[in-house]
């Protein structure tokens, strides 16, 4: 029989309301989800319940708590047919996108949700979120890092969180649902990584310096040329339409070729959910590729800064890391 850790990092599934507002409870929620009845029900795989410490908002998450859920998935990887990650929903994008390239040869599913209203409140979709995301653990017909949330089963690097109160908070713009969940559960199965796995390993990521710069009508680059040039490593431009840019003065162009000589590396992605950049459509976006940037493609800036981790953690050189940030890895973008 399937067996699944579920693993609580915090999030508003667990918080219980407070003078303060809500916040982690860890020992309501230990209780909680023991008692209920439907996690031990016929059909249900088996389960073991673990908690990180301390809980934690999503909002306060860092480089340091994704290494370290990566590596609680690695130690226990052969103890499990599946996972499923409790998490806050604010930065749930970053923390899949992250764990997606952590993970390599990842051969069974990882399941990030939470939900939109604490699991202590009568209304809460905490329930089914655990509950569904339980099951698709359990069947093991995904094998790739997921978000299930509000009947909906998305990769987790093509997820963005586009709801802050509607029960359907994520989105996958730019590449289909993995699975819809009503009466029954259907799998998409074209749409998800079936190809045959190597060997698992997990990855953490060193904390470089990487930022995300998104441009608007009448910004100053002149403002960000410290920064850019000699702070970030890693730099995520978003860009109008399909990497489009306002009028720079001349000024972008050399800002990026010095971040460039220094080490940095530009990835351009769009503030369009649903876009996939081309810096040779129009002539505003051909400064980027002339100074040394690199296309994001249909990347969500997640994703991105996520890879980007990755790759200054694994990769030799920046050229290395320029020429992977344009191809598929695991399932991110599609080629140009």
């Amino acid at each position: 029989m399937a067996k699944v850790l579920i693993l609580h990092t915090g999030g508003t599934i667990g918080m219980t309301a407070t003078e303060n507002g809500y916040q982690p409870d860890g020992e309501y929620f230990r209780r909680a989800i023991h008692h209920m009845d439907s996690l031990k029900a016929k059909g249900m795989p088996e389960w073991d319940f673990m908690e990180t410490d301390p809980l934690l908002d999503s909002s306060r998450m860092s480089v340091a708590e994704w290494n370290s859920i990566g590596s609680l998935i690695a130690g226990h990887y052969n103890d499990y047919s599946g996972f499923v990650i409790l998490h806050g929903t604010d930065t749930m994008a970053y923390t899949a996108s992250a764990l997606s390239f952590m993970l390599k040869g990842l051969d069974k599913p990882v399941i990030l949700t939470g939900s939109q209203i604490p699991l202590c409140e009568t209304r809460s979709d905490g329930r089914d979120n655990l509950i569904t995301s339980l099951i698709i653990a359990g069947e093991a017909k995904v094998r790739e890092v997921c978000i299930y949330f509000g009947g909906h089963l998305l990769r987790g690097n093509r997820a963005t969180k586009f709801s802050a109160d509607g029960m359907q908070a994520f989105i996958s713009p730019n590449y289909p649902d993995l699975a819809t969940a009503g009466i029954a559960i259907r799998y998409n199965m074209a749409a998800i990584d079936n190809e045959e796995k190597g060997e698992f390993s997990c990855r953490p990521f060193e904390n470089i310096p990487i930022g995300i710069l998104k441009v608007f009508p009448g910004i100053q680059f002149s403002l960000f040329a410290k920064l850019v040039c000699h702070t970030l490593k890693g730099i995520v431009l978003e860009t109008f339409g399909s990497g489009n840019l306002p009028d720079d003065e001349g000024i972008l162009l050399p800002m990026l070729k010095e971040a460039e000589k220094n080490g940095a590396v530009v990835t351009v992605c769009s503030q369009c959910p649903q876009a996939t950049v081309n810096m040779h459509a129009y002539e505003a976006g051909s400064v980027l590729r002339e100074a040394g940037a690199v296309s994001g493609c249909d990347m969500t800036s997640e994703a991105a800064v996520a890879k980007l981790y990755y790759l200054f953690s694994t990769c030799r050189d920046t050229a290395e890391i320029k020429q992977y940030m344009e191809k598929n890895i695991r399932g991110e973008l599609h080629e140009n």
